[in-house]
């Protein structure tokens, strides 16, 4: 019997910031020129340089912080029983927010392009569950929730059907392999492989079923993660390759930025310029990740009810972020406010919004799962339940 894992404060960290910069991403996408649910009246072309720095890492380092955390779920417990974990703290959220939370996005999108012309309550009633039209309901940004929940259940079956030597076996052949420099090789001539010569000139749909180029990233970086939560080992080892990461990261991106700064325009697919880019997002994709790794277990900060308190509302606050931006963007993009304007109140609305949503799902007992939140003691709901009659 392997002991159980612990939380690890530096990733909670991790998670937390990588959740505030995903905010800060979306509220990005509408300022710039890329093309977005909606944008704003005068995008900042320039705001393609820090979206462009945050890119290759960001969804890569959530993966692989769900996969630890699952590892560490699965430890305390059988496949079945992760799986009803899982279930309850994804599907169920996935299923709500889909249904009450994401339809605002679509409205807004269609309203915005001239294609829809009622309200929002009357899309909602009567267009947002219309069988005829097959791109709602919709995920959206909760595409990243839907992928957790199936790369549990496939590593779920896994762990159920493999035998443990076996397990125990891949185990020390992940510590063996990514010990040393091939930390930094191994995952970074991975993606090249994926993106150069498995699927040349594509991008991840963000389709669970039609996104065989995004599953061997993504899960790749979940199962990283799984084997990560059981690598003391490694774990100890990684801060010593911070400074080549370091340097890593600044030189792939030199490599992206610097075909955008010298040609008139983005680099056609599988160009020279393109492949230099692409060079560049796999070396800074990962070398990223094992900068913010080893910066992961410098943190000794096992006690902090701040930690605790934020860790807990990332999960809701991403299921409500993306909307309260959308809706806040069209509410006051009528008013011609200037771009710090707009970004101000978009930032602080939500997050007020988000932190709402979490307080509300605090205070809803047995149905805080909805919310993305774990469901109370069930002799502590009881007993304020009791009380309260």
């Amino acid at each position: 019997m392997h002991p159980p894992i612990p939380r690890h404060a530096g990733l909670d960290w991790l998670r937390i910031a990588a959740f505030g910069l995903l905010i800060l991403y979306h509220i990005g996408l509408y300022f710039g020129p890329w093309g977005w649910h909606i944008d704003a009246p005068h995008p900042a072309t320039w705001l393609v340089y820090p979206l462009l720095a945050l890119n290759p890492w960001r969804m890569i380092l959530l993966f692989l912080v769900s996969g630890y955390a699952s590892r560490a779920v699965l430890a305390r417990g059988s496949p079945a029983t992760f799986l009803h974990s899982r279930a309850v703290r994804l599907l169920l959220p996935l299923a709500f927010a889909v249904l009450v939370v994401v339809p605002p996005q679509p409205w807004v999108e269609r309203v915005n392009g001239g294609t829809y012309h009622h309200g929002l309550l009357h899309y909602w009633l009567h267009d947002y569950l219309d069988p005829a039209d097959r791109s709602t309901p919709a995920l959206d940004h909760l595409w990243f929730v839907a992928y957790i929940a199936a790369y549990s259940l496939v590593t779920a079956v896994l762990a159920w059907v493999l035998p443990h030597r076996w397990q125990d076996a891949l185990q020390e052949a992940f510590v063996r392999w990514m010990r040393g420099g091939r930390m930094l090789l191994i995952p970074v001539a991975w993606v090249l492989f994926v993106r150069l010569v498995l699927f040349p000139g594509e991008m991840p749909t963000n389709h669970l079923l039609r996104d065989t180029n995004g599953h061997l990233i993504y899960y790749a970086a979940f199962l990283f993660g799984f084997a990560w939560a059981r690598a003391p080992d490694l774990r100890a080892h990684i801060p010593s390759l911070g400074r080549w990461a370091g340097v890593l990261v600044l030189i792939g991106y030199a490599t992206i930025v610097g075909p955008r700064l010298i040609l008139p325009a983005e680099p056609a697919p599988m160009s020279l310029p393109y492949l230099i880019e692409r060079l560049g997002v796999a070396v800074t994709s990962w070398s990223m990740i094992v900068l913010l790794l080893g910066l992961a277990e410098r943190i000794r900060d096992t006690r902090s009810r701040w930690r605790a308190r934020l860790n807990e509302a990332v999960f809701p606050c991403y299921i409500a972020h993306q909307t309260a931006i959308i809706l806040i963007a069209w509410w006051i993009r009528p008013y011609q406010l200037s771009n710090f304007t707009q970004f101000i109140l978009i930032l602080s609305g939500t997050c007020a919004i988000c932190w709402a949503f979490y307080m509300i799902g605090r205070a809803c007992g047995p149905f805080r799962p909805l919310f993305g939140l774990a469901p109370p003691p069930r002799k502590m709901f009881w007993a304020d339940a009791k009380n309260q009659a």
